[in-house]
């Protein structure tokens, strides 16, 4: 069996009820944090509160050389785990399908998303929301603007008067000269807002920092205005709105701090 368990959002508690048996259960944990993490617990919490040694595959060993994590569900009970929930930011269909084509049984457990906790957190409704998308550093695109393909999604969102996800970019293990081990860096949603107001126009956005923490951070205004301020510690993400309907539009002044006139225009 080869169970696919989406951590959540923060820290170690985060997993569901289900999630957090299945670790225990199993004969071999293995994780990858390369396309999120959980910024609440470190390896070594997960594994106390768990009670499971996790064995974390970079990129390659996962994409490229995921025959220990085959073969080790061919022989027992195996998880393989990731911030979030495993199918839906981060998707590992293709390891699931290899698991299937040997024989392997396989199960998903899911976790929250970040999008979903935008939704929840922001008061925009979940049905509203287009394609996502994600900004990445300058020097990942080679060039020092907006990528194109980022502007015309929230513009065909903005089209259908949709919301847009604005996923910012994560480098772990890679840095501005390539693979480097020790490089760890998260884009910050300022960092964003100026990158997309200078990039593309200055809009109504909304800020969601630290979602399912204690401490998450809601904050809505010009992308100029957000570009000024600083929303600590990672993960952040932004939310480019669409058309808002009057219940979105009280809950994004109610509860993210909006302007009046920038949701009532």
């Amino acid at each position: 069996m080869l169970t696919f368990i989406g951590l959540g959002l923060y820290d170690e508690r985060s997993v569901t009820v289900e999630g957090r048996e299945a670790l225990r259960d199993a004969d071999r944990v293995f994780a990858e944090f390369y396309t999120s993490r959980l910024v609440g617990a470190d390896v070594d919490e997960l594994e106390a509160y768990h009670d499971a040694e996790i064995e974390v595959r970079a990129r390659e060993g996962v994409e490229q050389d995921p025959e220990p994590i085959l073969a080790a569900a061919a022989e027992g009970d195996v998880v393989f785990c990731t911030a979030g929930d495993t199918m839906i930011s981060t998707t590992h269909t293709d390891l699931r399908l290899r698991a299937e084509e040997r024989g392997i049984d396989t199960r998903v457990i899911h976790g929250v998303t970040a999008q979903s906790a935008a939704s929840s957190l922001t008061g925009l409704q979940n049905y509203r929301f287009g394609k996502a998308t994600t900004l990445p550093f300058p020097y990942a695109h080679g060039g020092d603007d907006v990528p194109g393909s980022v502007v015309e999604t929230i513009e065909a969102n903005r089209e259908r008067g949709l919301h847009t996800v604005v996923y910012l970019d994560i480098k772990v293990g890679t840095g501005p000269s390539g693979p480097d081990p020790d490089h760890e860096e998260y884009m910050t949603a300022d960092a964003a807002a100026g990158l997309l107001a200078e990039g593309w126009r200055d809009e109504l956005a909304v800020v969601v920092a630290r979602a399912g923490s204690p401490d998450a951070v809601v904050a809505a205004d010009r992308l100029s205005a957000l570009a000024d301020r600083e929303f600590g510690d990672p993960l952040h993400l932004l939310v480019v709105p669409g058309d808002l309907h009057h219940v979105e539009a009280d809950a994004l002044a109610g509860l993210a701090g909006a302007p009046r006139e920038l949701v009532e225009e």
